[in-house]
């Protein structure tokens, strides 16, 4: 097994951000605006890094610290981060078309989590989790019910960019059966040795 290392120095890296975030008005040169994503590319990356408020980096945060630093024990460091990094992206890029009103920016690491959320979906897929706190259910089925929700979320006008979600979760899932397929393939020239 694997530590958590980058899982927490995420979120530190998270905190700070939401501090500086917090007492200066920079954040908007570093969101992610659609309109702008061609002109300033940076912002595919910076935006994961800001929060639109208080519940929103808590929530973001609680998922990385359970959900993160399980993958990351799962599959170690460098693994984590690259899946982490990448969902996130394409997650903005996944908000970018599908987004109504590209003037409207998109800010948080939701598109990374469901990236980490789709991986353990393939990797683990009955690791019991608790919605609420009280129902287990195993993570294939509630990365299911996410990506229905936010697939139905793409109709309806709502402050979530559920375009990001369902491309971060796509990525996850991709990422974790690249590795799947990579460890089966291994064991299998085990055997040939």
């Amino acid at each position: 097994m694997q530590g958590s290392k980058y899982t927490y120095i995420l979120l530190v890296l998270f905190i700070i951000v939401f501090i500086i975030q917090n007492i200066t008005e920079v954040w908007v040169y570093f969101a992610f605006f659609p309109i702008f994503a061609l002109k300033a590319p940076w912002i595919f990356i910076t935006s994961i890094f800001l929060h639109a408020d208080f519940s929103h980096l808590f929530f973001n945060m609680f998922a990385l610290l359970i959900f993160g630093s399980y993958l990351e024990r799962m599959i170690g460091g460098r693994a984590f981060i690259m899946i982490f990094i990448t969902s996130g992206i394409l997650g903005n890029f996944g908000y970018m078309i599908t987004a109504t009103k590209p003037w409207i920016p998109a800010v948080g690491a939701s598109g990374a989590i469901y990236g980490i959320i789709g991986a353990l979906a393939i990797l683990a897929p009955f690791l019991i989790i608790f919605i609420y706190g009280i129902l287990p259910i195993p993570i294939i089925v509630a990365a299911f019910l996410w990506a229905f929700l936010d697939f139905l979320g793409l109709f309806a006008p709502t402050n979530i960019a559920h375009g990001a979600h369902l491309m971060g979760l796509f990525v996850g899932i991709v990422s974790g059966l690249i590795i799947k397929l990579r460890r089966l393939h291994y064991r299998a020239a085990l055997y040939y040795v």
